[in-house]
This record gives structure tokens, C-alpha cells and sequence, in this order.
């Protein structure tokens, strides 16, 4: 199950979509689904969103940790390497850990996380 298809990808980056765009798009909407543990929404019998502004969210956001993977070097399995460490003159800089995590600890590309918390999908207060 996939939020988003090759043709929303292509759209979504400007490019032609890669030719595993859909084994990408399944593992980049399985990392939505891990930041969507507390969202509630409205779904079909298959458990897919409803709710137009819902399915655009998360198509969005699908597309943007697509495009987030490919610029950081990852296939999508989450073994990329960031870099370890940088020597400029006397200036020295390792173990690098700035990426945008959502609950769980999950590294969500910032743009995804972004279309996540306009359409209220991000986890907030339950009462």
C-alpha cells in the first residue's frame, strides 16, 4: 500500500519518476504510517484515507520523504549514511544527529512532517 504513485512523485519533484518509484513509495508511506500511529481519520475497508484533504496530506507527504531519501543517498532501506565527520582547517565536526525526527525516533523528511501538521495528522493531546 502506497500513498502516492509514480506520476504524484514525478510531480511532486519535476523529474521522471526513478524506476523503483513504487518499491520507494511503499517504504516511504510505511515511514508515514509509523509518524500517523496517533492520527485519526476516516478510512476505507482497505484502511486508506477518506477524506480528500487527508489522501492530498498524505500523497504530499509521501512524495516529500521520497524526494528527502533520494537527496540524502538512501534506497530507501534507511541504512544511507549521513556523514560521520568533517575536517575544515582546525574546525572538526562528527557524529552528526540534526535530522528531523518525528515519534519514535523516526528520521521524516522535514517537508513530509510539514504536510503531516497542516492536515492535523501530527500527534497531539488526547483527553
Amino acid at each position: 500500500m502506497a500513498y502516492a504513485t509514480a506520476a504524484d512523485l514525478a510531480a511532486w519533484t519535476g523529474k521522471p519518476a526513478p524506476t523503483d518509484a513504487e518499491r520507494l513509495l511503499a517504504r516511504a508511506s510505511e515511514d508515514i504510517d509509523a509518524a500517523l500511529l496517533t492520527a485519526v481519520y476516516t478510512t476505507d475497508d482497505a484502511g486508506m484515507p477518506t477524506d480528500p484533504n487527508i489522501v492530498a496530506a498524505l500523497a504530499d507527504a509521501t512524495c516529500a520523504h521520497v524526494e528527502y531519501q533520494q537527496a540524502s543517498g538512501d534506497d530507501g532501506t534507511g541504512a544511507a549514511g549521513k556523514w560521520g565527520s568533517v575536517s575544515l582547517g582546525p574546525v572538526s565536526l562528527s557524529g552528526r544527529t540534526d535530522t528531523t525526527t518525528a515519534p519514535g525516533g523516526l528520521d521524516l523528511a522535514p517537508r513530509a512532517w510539514r504536510a503531516l501538521a497542516r492536515a492535523g495528522l501530527t500527534p497531539g493531546v488526547v483527553w
